[in-house]
């Protein structure tokens, strides 16, 4: 997706070898209008999935995920980090390991909110080592749901989860994907940057 790439280049930060800021645009501020492209792209690729839920984890996710989940005329659930009050009974739980926070997290989703007859679209917002996304469809396998798929803004290629995930026989669309943030530069798979200047 050209319109995502320019925004990484335009306004991604490189903070070293293995991490990129795009808090500009993605998880800290939203572009509405970059996300609601995200979601028609991901609708478009998914579109004969017969998809009935889009799931997501907070907060990051919550942005291209509700947009895809609108394209596709589903609801939007997402995995809770912190379990709250309201959510005591009948969860569905999975444990994350956060390679930008390095800490390792329970994520949580209601029960009731996926069903054995759901076929779940899985967004996030970025695609490294794959442990979100492994959590993710740990809790739709809990629910006896299955995952159609894996939509990923961000790729980052040069880590292992993309691998895992197909290895796994998932299918992932990934609108972006970095080979190299190498010496201060987002390389793209098969792409060159000076196209997107």
């Amino acid at each position: 997706m050209e319109a995502l790439q320019r925004k990484i280049v335009n306004e991604g930060i490189i903070l070293s070898d293995t991490v990129l800021k795009v808090d500009s645009f993605l998880n800290h501020q939203i572009d509405p209008l970059l996300m609601m492209e995200i979601g028609k792209e991901f609708a478009e690729r998914f579109k004969n999935e017969a998809v009935t839920k889009v799931l997501t984890i907070e907060s990051s996710g919550i942005a291209p995920g509700v947009m895809a989940a609108m394209m596709l005329h589903v609801p939007l659930v997402f995995a809770r980090k912190r379990i709250s009050l309201t959510m005591s009974e009948d969860l569905l739980t999975s444990q994350v390991y956060s390679f930008t926070k390095q800490e390792t997290n329970a994520i949580a989703v209601a029960n009731k909110f996926l069903a054995a007859n759901d076929r779940v679209l899985i967004i996030d917002d970025f695609l490294a080592n794959g442990q979100a996304a492994l959590g993710l469809a740990d809790i739709v396998k809990q629910a006896n749901a299955e995952v159609v798929g894996f939509g990923i803004v961000i790729e980052k290629s040069f880590q292992n989860g993309g691998m895992l995930l197909r290895e796994k026989g998932y299918r992932v669309e990934s609108l972006a994907e970095i080979e190299s943030l190498q010496n201060g530069q987002v390389q793209f798979l098969n792409r060159q940057v000076e196209e997107l200047l």
